[in-house]
């Protein structure tokens, strides 16, 4: 009910103040498991993709933003949800496999799940590695990655900015990226291809420097 009410009253209005610049959108599959990855460059990507997108996006969200009490905790818990988010413990010390277990339940029952392969916002702009657990989802769930290149949306909201603000975004959905291709390989390799190809891809759509190592996660970083 929530991303219902939440996608009729959010396209509308974002689209009317930011009248973003979308291409590509026909490579989003219709219908049956789909990942969307996507360069990260600001808090508001998680909001942009769904809000664009053709059908709903599932992303992760910290599950503070679904336990708070009174008015607040109900407008945070009615917004993240009405923009597809899962609640995820990044406090538990099985985080990241439960991410990716949350991730593979969407992906099976046939739904769209948005993922950074670079694991947090990048603070320079440049594009960095991405980690290989868009590889492990595509090859595990059988399903086909679609790249997201993103532009502007760190203007919006720049790091240390607590405040919304109006700016020119681009949106670009690439051709799928097949997890076929790369049957027969060993699963290692298999996902790190498959993962570098994921990246290649953003690079062309964001237009972004590359840069030649992974992104670490700052400290206390509230991405």
């Amino acid at each position: 009910m929530f991303y219902r009410v939440g996608a009729t009253l959010l396209q509308p209005v974002s689209r009317l103040l930011y009248r973003p610049t979308i291409t590509g959108i026909e490579n989003v599959p219709p219908k049956g498991g789909v990942i969307l990855a996507s360069n990260h460059l600001s808090f508001i990507d998680s909001f942009a993709i769904p809000l664009v997108a053709p059908r709903k996006v599932s992303f992760l969200a910290k599950s503070d933003y679904f336990t708070g009490s009174g008015p607040r905790g109900l407008l945070s818990r009615g917004f993240f949800s009405s923009v597809g988010a899962i609640p995820v413990d990044r406090n538990s010390s099985r985080a990241a496999q439960e991410s990716l277990d949350l991730a593979l339940e969407v992906l099976q029952a046939g739904g769209a799940f948005g993922i950074y392969p670079e694991g947090t916002r990048s603070r320079d702009g440049r594009l960095y590695r991405g980690r290989t657990g868009v590889g492990w989802l595509a090859l595990t769930a059988g399903v086909p990655v679609v790249p997201v290149g993103l532009r502007g949306t760190d203007q919006i909201q720049p790091v240390g900015s607590r405040w919304p603000r109006l700016a020119k975004v681009s949106v670009a959905f690439g051709p799928p990226i097949h997890p076929e291709t790369y049957a027969g390989m060993p699963a290692g390799r298999a996902r790190r291809e498959l993962t570098d190809d994921v990246m290649d891809a953003i690079a062309l759509l964001s237009g972004q420097e590359r840069a030649d190592t992974y992104n670490e996660v700052p400290t206390l970083d509230p991405s």
